[in-house]
């Protein structure tokens, strides 16, 4: 099975070698994998790291975009994988993740996405806590009541094209608007239970920082249009509390496990 995998670059070189060797390192008997690097134009020494790898990165575009949805779909226009995959240049692949990806798209023709958990870390890698991916419906995700972890998401690539990718307009929550756009054109989305990646904080990370928070908010409440046909009345609103809340009921150790040691998502989580 072969996997096309994206990351798109910026200014993160203290944390870019750990996600290009979690992509290589994925490269196994059965598992071909194509990388694809973007980098619009980093002052750091992100350029030369990349550099440094030479042909063990497969394509590497130096170009202007217009912001990180842009950039990923100007990667994806060079895959030519079956599996589609993305992880940002501060995050990086558990060992091991696409093997089991790959056996489970093998056993199950009929799913054309799915998503995986993962390990939240932070700046030096140690592990803060678990996060994880949760089934898919129209609702949860237009209440907002529904996770998915983005480097533990692997699409098929059909699927990726018929869903016409990235809306480039979307600055905050590209990765939640592609779920949604993958459903609308008939994806049919799975969870597997298996733990694919780590999702790093850092004090320039956006989760960390909320520095996007309002234009987060717009995504969102683009997306329940979407998703919902209409605009979200206050009626929604006391619903998508009530998602929420069973949600948190229906998983009470993971629930424990975010009282514990603190949300990292904010309120969706």
């Amino acid at each position: 099975m072969k996997f096309s995998v994206v990351t798109i670059s910026y200014n993160q070189g203290a944390f870019l070698r750990a996600a290009i060797d979690s992509v290589i390192g994925q490269r196994a008997p059965g598992i071909e994998v194509q990388y694809i690097v973007c980098d619009p134009g980093s002052t750091d020494d992100s350029r030369a790291i990349i550099e440094g790898y030479g042909s063990a990165i497969d394509v590497v575009l130096l170009e202007r975009d217009d912001g990180p949805a842009d950039g990923l779909n100007r990667g994806f226009a060079h895959a030519d994988g079956e599996i589609f995959c993305y992880v940002n240049s501060d995050d990086y692949f558990l060992p091991g993740a696409f093997a089991a990806v790959a056996a489970q798209f093998s056993r199950s023709a009929d799913i054309d996405v799915l998503t995986g958990h993962g390990l939240a870390v932070d700046a030096r890698g140690e592990t803060l806590r678990r996060v994880w991916s949760e089934p898919f419906s129209r609702r949860s995700s237009a209440y907002g009541a529904h996770i998915q972890i983005q480097p533990s998401t692997f699409i098929r690539a059909e699927s990726f094209r018929k869903s016409g990718g990235f809306e480039v307009a979307d600055r905050a929550n590209w990765d939640g608007g592609l779920v949604a756009s993958l459903f609308l054109s008939g994806a049919r989305i799975a969870v597997i239970d298996a733990f694919l990646s780590a999702y790093r904080l850092h004090e320039t990370s956006i989760t960390q920082t909320g520095k996007l928070a309002d234009a987060h908010s717009r995504s969102a409440h683009a997306r329940a249009v979407r998703l919902l046909g209409r605009e979200p009345t206050a009626a929604d609103r006391a619903i998508a509390g009530g998602y929420r809340i069973l949600k948190h009921l229906r998983w009470p150790g993971r629930t424990l496990e975010r009282l514990r040691k603190g949300p990292l998502f904010g309120r969706q989580e």
